[in-house]
């Protein structure tokens, strides 16, 4: 049965396709977590620029690029003459290069003040963040467009997540043994540690751009208007599975990111031991990856939403756990495994249930708009990344953080705190509103799209 004759909501994917979107987010995360993990201590013990400052830069650039990310989503749906090249890919295409330079950019020094040095990070990282967002934002967007059948999203995200862990663990454990090659001259060692990590991310986003097809891209309805800003935050707000999940998502991904960001501080300054992060690296993210994989057979057995709230309760046991006893480097690595195994469930399954509220949306208003939808849900994201990117920054200054030097008592306890109370706290927050307040399940998925499918046959063509 070809693909044009066969029910949307059945139809298998290729494995060489869903191969290929998950090296789209190998290469998206080789592009983006060199900034997460390391633009930071970058910023604090290279360029001199205070803590409260380099959480001032993230703050500004995320909440610039929660803006940006929805400028996208109103591009994408306001799209009208669509090539062969397809709705989104040509955007994954053409914005992964200055990405990749922007990536470097942000890591070369300026002999300036500190106040310029600020302001000049500041504009290279929104413009950073203004390609990421034509980027990425394009590749999220597209599933709908690549199926509709909820297993294969399913699938598709758990691919997404584990081309993420791998680009998120060549970061962690590549990006510090390059830097020591320039013992003595830091800077250089930042500069081709990044150019390593850019082009490789950038060559992952072409491989992407060439093995995924867009089967599904349906044309705006003759007469309707071009969506705006004001438009799109309707939509989310008045999505409500959207919204929940851009809730639940503003609470863990602000929790991931400030536990990437202090534990390059707290195994140099804890533990006393940098080098762990790389092993520790290596091991988080494999349990990571073995979460990946188990996504699928487990969303089939017990459903999205029940693997969700598992997952967000593996990660609290994790940290608890870490902050009471993980106190060696061999209890630190063995809690933090457990943790992110959890954190595996839990940003899987945030790109198939976001997936499906477009469905949900359409169905509610009888507009589909991918790219609102998609990009509504990562403005939530880029908000919760810039506080994350922010808190780090302050409370590191709050503290009593010192650059190089062994620091007191007080400021090694905050830094326990802020990397497994913080973060373990904001993942019971989301298992109580994911828990409550989310209500679509497969089953009712399957019904929507069983009524989709049915007011289509009774439109009436146009005379």
């Amino acid at each position: 049965m070809s693909e044009a004759t066969q029910d949307p909501v059945k139809l298998v994917l290729p494995l060489r396709e869903k191969f290929a979107y998950g090296i789209g987010d190998i290469g998206s995360n080789l592009l983006l977590s060199v900034g997460t993990l390391y633009l930071l201590k970058f910023y604090t013990d290279v360029l001199g620029i205070p803590a409260a400052y380099g959480g001032l830069i993230f703050l500004i650039s995320r909440f610039f690029t929660a803006f940006t990310d929805i400028g996208t989503g109103v591009i994408l749906d306001s799209r009208r003459n669509i090539g062969p090249k397809g709705k989104f890919r040509p955007f994954i295409f053409y914005a992964s290069m200055p990405v990749a330079l922007l990536v470097i950019a942000n890591f070369i020094g300026t002999p300036f003040a500190i106040t310029t040095k600020t302001v000049i990070a500041t504009l290279l990282f929104m413009t950073f963040g203004l390609f990421f967002s034509l980027m990425n934002c394009s590749y999220g967007a597209m599933v709908p467009a690549m199926t509709k059948n909820p297993q294969e999203r399913a699938q598709l995200a758990a691919w997404r997540q584990g081309g993420a862990t791998v680009g998120l663990l060549l970061c962690t454990v590549g990006f510090v043994p390059i830097l020591s090659l320039f013992d003595g001259r830091p800077q250089l060692g930042y500069i081709v540690a990044a150019s390593a990590f850019a082009f490789s991310g950038m060559l992952c986003m072409w491989w992407c751009y060439s093995g995924v097809r867009e089967r599904y891209v349906e044309l705006p309805k003759p007469g309707t208007p071009k969506p705006g800003l004001l438009k799109s935050f309707a939509a989310i707000t008045g999505n409500k599975p959207l919204f929940v999940l851009c809730v639940a998502n503003l609470c863990t991904l602000a929790a991931f990111n400030v536990k990437l960001a202090i534990q390059v501080y707290y195994t140099q300054y804890v533990l006393n031991d940098i080098s762990l992060l790389s092993y520790m690296g290596f091991f988080s993210m494999g349990c990571i990856l073995v979460g990946v994989l188990l996504v699928p057979t487990v969303v089939k057995l017990f459903g999205k939403k029940t693997v969700y709230l598992g997952g967000l309760s593996l990660w609290i046991i994790g940290d608890v756990m870490n902050y009471l006893w993980g106190s060696t480097s061999t209890m630190f690595v063995l809690f933090s495994c457990l943790a992110f195994f959890g954190t595996a469930f839990v940003n899987s399954l945030n790109w198939a249930l976001v997936s499906d509220t477009v469905e949900y949306g359409e169905w509610k208003t009888g507009v589909r708009s991918e790219g609102t939808v998609y990009t509504g849900f990562t403005f939530f994201r880029k908000v919760s990344q810039g506080l994350a990117g922010f808190f780090p920054g302050v409370m590191l200054t709050y503290i009593g953080y010192v650059p190089n030097v062994a620091q007191d008592a007080d400021t090694l306890e905050g830094m326990r705190q802020l990397i497994f109370l913080y973060p373990g706290g904001l993942a019971v927050v989301t298992a109580l509103t994911m828990g409550l307040f989310y209500t679509l399940t497969e089953k009712n998925y399957i019904k929507i799209i069983s009524e989709l499918e049915e007011r289509k046959r009774n439109v009436k063509p146009a005379v």
